[in-house]
């Protein structure tokens, strides 16, 4: 049985599903379900925006996304089951960007877990984000990829929950 699914969606084949990743984690074994689904927002940082372009380097999107699951398992404990799915391709205002599914047999757990596949996924994933802005301009995002400041800070703090560790590294989430 598999208990980590991971997905690179190219949305000009179908959208993001959410309820895809309830399906997935639905277990008998499992009364945690904790989820996480990142939307396109209309404002970025005081500017309008209009859309986002999300390009990824699949294969290597995939192998993280594997990673992540794999180490959300060793840090939380125990069985689970866990779903990660970036969307690629041009994202309009209010489409899903990205779907975290995250089940356990207890709610602290899936929190645990869904939130640290998260947070790794913004930060470690080949995934590079390009806004349009009403006035016609576009600007590729500082994304967390490239943060070397935090990258450091993780590895200081290697055990610590991502709540514990703080989010002090220089641009909003």
């Amino acid at each position: 049985m598999t208990e980590i699914y991971t997905a690179v969606v190219d949305i000009a084949h179908g959208p993001l599903r959410p309820a895809e990743a309830l399906e997935f984690v639905a277990d008998p074994r499992f009364g945690g379900i904790a989820t996480f689904i990142g939307r396109v927002r209309q404002h970025n940082l005081g500017r309008v925006v209009t859309g986002i372009s999300y390009d990824l380097f699949d294969a290597l999107a995939l192998r993280t996304f594997q990673h992540i699951g794999e180490r959300a398992r060793q840090e939380v404990g125990g069985p689970m089951k866990l779903y990660i799915a970036h969307a690629k391709g041009d994202l309009r205002i209010g489409d899903f960007a990205v779907v975290v599914a995250a089940a356990t047999p207890h709610r602290d757990e899936a929190f645990r877990a869904c939130r640290l596949a998260i947070e790794a996924v913004k930060h470690e994933a080949p995934i590079w984000k390009q806004e349009h802005y009403i006035d016609g301009h576009s600007a590729w995002s500082e994304g967390c990829s490239l943060c070397e400041e935090h990258r450091a800070e993780e590895q200081r703090a290697a055990g610590l929950a991502a709540t514990q560790a703080g989010d002090a590294h220089g641009h909003e989430h």
